[in-house]
């Protein structure tokens, strides 16, 4: 097992959110080392959802949106389900966000709808992904190669398409971390 001591990585969520998605990527990454920090629109509790429809369990934010700096951090996971990444595409601080880690070069993943956000943050044109399947003509339509695998590497942008994913998405992320964390020794 990787050891992510000392890695910071930043989820962003808001109501919405697929309860798996967010909840097994990030106790992976716990138990990794990292540590785990979640912003969110506000700080009251977040409720995720199973299924798009079924509530789900409820967490609540470290911080906003906008008290997030890119710079404590080293990577930033997004998880799915429709409405979450559906509301925070039409936040500007979270597409900033998204930006930011991609220009820096720092390690971002997303999984299931959540790569609306890249598309709204434009930096999917000419990297290989995949998502949802009622995501891929807007990433096609943004200039990504998109393809149905269950986790996909481009660089610095891992991208799985579902929570029957959830597996190889966490070890994309661990492995990718492991080398970041490598190279900082």
């Amino acid at each position: 097992m990787a050891d992510l001591q000392g890695i910071r990585v930043l989820m962003l969520a808001t109501d919405g959110f697929e309860n798996s998605e967010l909840f097994e990527p990030r106790q992976a990454l716990l138990d990794a080392g990292a540590t785990v920090t979640l912003a969110s629109i506000k700080t009251d509790p977040i409720r995720g959802v199973k299924n798009d429809s079924e509530p789900a369990d409820s967490i609540t934010p470290d911080l906003t949106l906008a008290d997030v700096d890119v710079d404590d951090y080293e990577a930033l996971v997004l998880p799915g389900g429709v409405g979450n990444p559906d509301k925070l595409r039409m936040e500007e601080r979270a597409v900033e966000i998204v930006e930011d880690f991609v220009d820096d070069e720092k390690l971002v993943a997303a999984i299931c709808h959540a790569p609306w956000l890249l598309v709204e943050a434009d930096v999917v044109d000419g990297r290989r992904v995949t998502s949802w399947p009622s995501v891929r003509t807007d990433l096609e339509n943004a200039g990504a190669d998109v393809v149905d695998e269950e986790v996909v590497v481009d660089g610095n942008l891992i991208t799985s398409r579902n929570p029957g994913d959830i597996p190889a998405f966490n070890r994309a992320i661990i492995e990718a971390l492991a080398k970041v964390g490598a190279d900082a020794d």
